[in-house]
């Protein structure tokens, strides 16, 4: 039974390595960093006791690499500038405006509507699954998603009106 959890968690790691890390990076907005949390949280994750209820490995890990995230920026406590590559679309050209805004508007909101924002239209996790990631519940996931959505819109409005 422990080896087959400490598998499914390697699994999952493996699986979701490129999810976790642009999670992880819309903390640190540095690749290193992020790459160090991502790693750091699969440590904590394989060295981990097995949780009693297996089926929530997947958000489990999400939600060790939000801790170790906050846990990075608690130590780093420094603003961190955006990278503009993290959200560019591969498709979309280079200098879109309406992306620009959207980014910096993102960036700025606090960082627990950030990982809601993140998880949800990103990640596209449910509501549900976001509440257990943020250790919240889902009233709370859905106020800090209204409010956050409605923070960006202010921001993105006021830079139109430029």
């Amino acid at each position: 039974m422990t080896q087959i959890f400490y598998d499914r968690v390697a699994d999952s790691l493996i699986q979701d390595q490129e999810r976790l890390y642009r999670l992880a990076y819309s903390y640190t907005y540095n690749t290193q960093d992020a790459l160090d949390i991502v790693q750091s949280a699969a440590v904590k994750a394989l060295t981990a006791r097995p949780l009693r209820e297996p089926e929530y490995i997947r958000t489990w890990v999400y939600r060790i690499v939000v801790n170790t995230a906050l846990d990075w920026l608690r130590r780093n406590k420094r603003l961190v500038p955006a990278d503009d590559s993290f959200f560019e679309d591969q498709d979309a050209p280079a200098d879109a405006p309406a992306d620009m805004d959207l980014q910096q508007a993102l960036n700025r909101l606090p960082a627990n509507y950030r990982t809601v924002v993140v998880l949800r239209f990103f990640e596209e996790f449910k509501l549900e699954e976001i509440a257990q990631i943020t250790s919240t519940n889902v009233n709370t996931v859905k106020t800090r998603l209204y409010r956050a959505l409605e923070m960006m819109r202010v921001e993105m409005e006021g830079v139109e009106d430029d």
